[in-house]
């Protein structure tokens, strides 16, 4: 019996490597993506069951054509992102245009590759991990909000056109999770109070809504699942 595949991008870091265990977990045969940091993406690899290194920048959008041209996935997870966080005012283009080049164009290229088989094989699913910066909006965030928002409105469209061809499309909106990405957020106790739950999210929670919604929910498409304990309602 042939494994189903997936395609992980963003793959070494936290939430991306909770992901690929997952999905492997499960069964899956998993795609390991990674920029440059390659030992990490091996050390996952050789972790797993089955799997394969896959390399792109996201910023290159002839780096990823040329990897991802023939690749046929059933779920694809597009987790790959940075921050660059400032204040509006102070925000330098290039701060801007990374962001918004890695979260939000690089996800329209990826998207665009992998959907092309998805089409032609009448199934498929794809989970986008957004952030709820996406939905509520998030002092210092203006071009990370800016592009999880776009992930969330892209998702919503994407679900509309690729339904007729058996493709769900859903977004997940995780909160602050414990990651390398907040490693350097200031007053993580007060931060604690404001969340219902009173504490950060794990990024095998994250991971299980993931799987959750790419693999078990087969009816549910168009949808972005608020993973951040009650943060933003």
């Amino acid at each position: 019996m042939e494994l189903k595949k997936v395609l992980v991008t963003g793959a070494t870091g936290s939430i991306g490597e909770a992901i690929v265990k997952e999905y492997a977990q499960n069964g899956y045969f998993v795609y390991v993506h990674y920029n440059s940091n390659k030992e990490k993406a091996q050390n996952i690899l050789d972790s797993i069951e089955h799997g394969e290194l896959i390399t792109f920048n996201m910023q290159d959008k002839t780096s990823i054509k040329s990897a991802l041209e023939d690749l046929s996935v059933d779920v694809l997870v597009n987790n790959a992102g940075i921050i660059k966080d400032n204040l509006f005012f102070f925000m330098e283009d290039d701060e801007w245009e990374s962001v918004i080049n890695t979260n939000l164009t690089g996800l329209y290229y990826i998207t665009k590759m992998i959907s092309k088989n998805m089409m032609m094989n009448k199934q498929g699913s794809i989970v986008n991990v957004a952030s709820i910066s996406g939905i509520s909006g998030n002092s210092g965030q203006a071009n990370y909000s800016a592009s999880k928002g776009g992930v969330i409105s892209l998702t919503k469209t994407l679900a509309i056109e690729l339904g007729r061809y058996n493709i769900r499309v859903n977004a997940l909106a995780p909160g602050i999770i414990e990651s390398e990405m907040i490693e350097d957020i200031p007053n993580k106790k007060e931060l604690k109070k404001a969340i219902p739950l009173k504490r950060f999210g794990k990024v095998e929670e994250v991971a299980k809504c993931a799987y959750f919604i790419g693999h078990d929910a087969t009816y549910v498409s168009g949808e972005v699942l608020n993973i951040s304990g009650a943060m933003v309602r």
